[in-house]
């Protein structure tokens, strides 16, 4: 026992060093500004991974946030088994960040997948497998990893759309679950892929660059 604790510590005070890069400084210094100003106290997180730069970064910055104000979090991996090797992939990002003492849950949605409006339908059960999750882990505050490129694109689909101002205006804007007591926070929304790629490759050297957002079937990335 002495001995895993002993490691745990090596681990943290090394995730804690990358704070003195002074990219990654300031970036975590908004990034804490940001959840004391709208978890509104919360000491229990519920936090959305994947393998990609971003979910990787929050990952990191709510990690080291948890060690600083003494909080406690669940990392949530949904496992959609919508490709072929997804649930590898989902077990092998699980195995990274279990080395840095980041540990996962992986949410397997079941069932019958679709045949169109895949990644509608898919959002829409990822966010019930996440709802349900925090609940059994009876967290009130679930955070998700959009940054702003993610704003900009989905300003444009909505627009291309017919949305009008009030839906073109409100992805950015946390969201209060009422049916579920449940408050989704978006604490990267203002900051750029690139920076999110930036922590990934210093803190991991890994990420997962998903086979979907090659497919030009979807709008989403024929817009990118």
């Amino acid at each position: 026992k002495k001995k895993s604790l002993s490691a745990k510590k090596t681990i943290h005070k090394s995730l804690l060093n990358h704070l003195n890069n002074k990219r990654i400084k300031k970036i975590f210094k908004d990034f804490n500004n940001y959840l004391k100003n709208n978890s509104i106290g919360d000491k229990k997180f519920g936090v959305a991974i994947s393998g990609g730069p971003d979910s990787l970064s929050l990952a990191f910055l709510i990690k080291c946030y948890s060690l600083k104000n003494n909080i406690t979090v669940n990392f949530f991996i949904v496992d959609h088994k919508l490709r072929k090797n997804s649930s590898k992939e989902s077990k092998y990002v699980k195995s990274i960040l279990e080395k840095f003492d980041i540990n996962c849950k992986i949410l397997e949605w079941r069932g019958k997948k679709p045949k169109s409006n895949i990644q509608g339908i898919a959002r829409n059960n990822r966010y019930d497998l996440l709802k349900r999750a925090c609940k059994k882990e009876n967290t009130n505050v679930l955070l998700i990893a959009h940054h702003s490129d993610d704003l900009y694109e989905n300003f444009f689909i909505r627009l291309l759309r017919g949305s009008g101002l009030k839906g073109l205006s409100s992805f950015g804007e946390d969201v209060k679950d009422d049916k579920n007591n449940i408050l989704i926070l978006r604490p990267l929304i203002n900051f750029e892929k690139e920076e999110l790629i930036y922590i990934s490759r210093k803190v991991f050297d890994f990420f997962i660059d998903d086979p979907s957002n090659q497919n030009s079937d979807f709008l989403r990335v024929r817009l990118r």
